[in-house]
């Protein structure tokens, strides 16, 4: 077998420190059953202090609203529901994430709604004062006349933007979108008839700022639509309008692997195995997007970049420190000459390096046709950690039971190996992941496979019960002196330790 192309991922404390404690995570999954999810609360509050430094650097205020979908932890919720409530917030996306923010603590004024929403989501929504992050016009009437309708207080709202375009160009000749085109919010060429209608409504809602969300990790884009808000922020006041706040959603990015070498080397090799200059590296040949076309590669990766150098609070320190196209001045600077608030929606950034997915080795046995390859079916299925959904390629960390073993003279057994990971459905399809993953020994049953910061939408986003397999339970754990203490997730508080001693 060629040269073991690693994607180790990266992991730092207090995540290394308890992957380190193998015993203990052998233990909750002896007690708890396979999958599981294991969360680190703290974490996600570290991070939140990181994305609030970069404020501080730019001295901008607003809020951090965590982007709920990344995750149904009721652990993670109520330790940011305990943080300052002028600075972090909560982004809920339906009625029942709206309903589990409040019971973890978040008040209605600290909640922003976002997504598509039916009668019951926006009357909630604007019965405990959450702020609405309009999708389109029509729920901007609908919102309205909920309002009116049952005697409600004005609601305060953000107008969602979307169909941003490039100065390049006068008058339509030559512009490009900025991103993907959005089925979310009103295009900037219908900005007019939005403010109008809002206008109309002024007796219900009360417009606070203006949102986007692009579908791109390109800084410049993001400046851009960033400067094009401040400059329709204004055109808002000339009709009277008072936002004051600009909110530009998520995006800022995780780095999952740590090694930017092994990233590169795995996409190269991609490449070259597509074309046939190399042994496949996963399953059935899949290219992940790109394809053999008379000996030319065609297509695009659809990836998550793996490696990145500038990821979460560092990302937005970036965006906000680019020059900015038309005006010319850093996105920060335009925001704090004109005395705009931002607020941003983190999701995944927001509870990197919060937690990992545990699962057992069932079963390992040659897959017949690779040389050396083995399949290695473990206690969860590719819903229970779907990180391949979302295009996430990295290494899971192999935690024997006992502790290191020597060889135990089985083939592959004293070093690096090359496995599929299969899971525990009668699917052909249930793959963790369809490349070949590289181990640095071969594992047997009753060991331990981690799957390394799986918090942001891979670990119960796509969670199911299917052929009635049994879901993930999740537990929140807490460092205590040399050791791990561990609490069910719902039984979690930020004023009381794993456990359940007081703080």
């Amino acid at each position: 077998m060629d040269v073991p192309l690693y994607l180790r991922p990266r992991v730092e404390p207090p995540l290394a420190s308890l992957l380190g404690a193998a015993p203990f995570l052998h233990s909750l999954v002896d007690a708890l059953g396979s999958p599981l999810n294991v969360l680190l609360p703290e974490t996600a509050a570290e991070n939140a202090a990181r994305f609030r430094a970069v404020y501080r650097r730019h001295r901008l205020t607003g809020r951090i609203y965590f982007a709920h979908k990344a995750n149904r932890s009721s652990a993670l919720v109520r330790r940011l529901a305990a943080e300052d409530p002028t600075a972090v917030g909560i982004d809920v996306a339906s009625l029942e994430e709206l309903r589990h923010a409040l019971g973890c603590g978040f008040t209605g004024d600290r909640v922003m709604a976002t997504g598509p929403k039916d009668a019951e989501f926006l009357w909630l929504t604007a019965r405990v004062g959450a702020t609405v992050n309009l999708d389109s016009p029509g729920e901007l009437d609908r919102l309205a006349g909920l309002v009116r309708g049952h005697g409600l207080g004005r609601v305060r709202v953000l107008a969602r933007l979307s169909g941003f375009e490039s100065a390049d160009g006068k008058n339509g000749a030559g512009t490009r979108l900025l991103s993907r085109r959005s089925r979310f919010g009103t295009p900037v060429r219908d900005a007019d008839a939005l403010w109008a209608a809002l206008e109309r409504h002024a007796d219900a809602v009360e417009l606070v700022g203006l949102a986007y969300h692009l579908d791109t990790t390109g800084l410049e884009e993001k400046a851009r639509a960033l400067e094009q808000c401040v400059l329709l922020m204004d055109a808002c006041r000339r009709r009277g309008l008072a936002p004051r706040a600009v909110d530009i959603g998520g995006g800022f990015g995780v780095g999952y692997v740590a090694d930017a070498g092994e990233w590169q080397r795995w996409t190269t090799a991609l490449s070259e195995a597509v074309l046939g200059g190399r042994p496949p590296l996963t399953w059935r040949g899949h290219g992940y997007g790109l394809r053999n076309e008379g000996g030319t590669v065609r297509g695009t990766m659809a990836l998550y970049p793996g490696h990145r150098p500038h990821a979460g609070p560092g990302y937005l320190d970036e965006l906000l420190s680019l020059p900015a196209p038309v005006l010319g001045r850093e996105p920060g600077t335009l925001l704090l000459e004109h005395l705009h608030d931002l607020h941003i929606e983190p999701g995944r950034s927001l509870v990197d390096q919060c937690g990992l997915s545990l699962a057992r080795v069932l079963d390992v046995r040659s897959t017949g046709e690779e040389p050396g390859a083995h399949l290695v079916r473990l206690g969860m299925n590719a819903g229970d950690v779907s990180l391949e959904e979302h295009g996430v390629l990295m290494d899971p960390v192999l935690l024997p039971r006992g502790g290191v073993r020597e060889d135990d003279g089985r083939e592959g057994a004293g070093g690096p190996v090359g496995v599929h990971l299969v899971g525990n459905l009668c699917l052909e399809a249930d793959l963790i992941t369809r490349r070949l993953v590289f181990l640095p020994r071969l594992p047997r049953a009753g060991d331990v496979l981690a799957f390394v910061n799986t918090a942001g939408y891979a670990m119960d986003f796509h969670a199911h019960q299917a052929q009635r397999q049994p879901s993930a339970r999740t537990v929140a754990v807490e460092r205590e002196g040399d050791s791990w203490r561990w609490c069910p997730d719902e039984d979690y508080w930020p004023i009381t330790h794993p456990g359940g001693t007081p703080a």
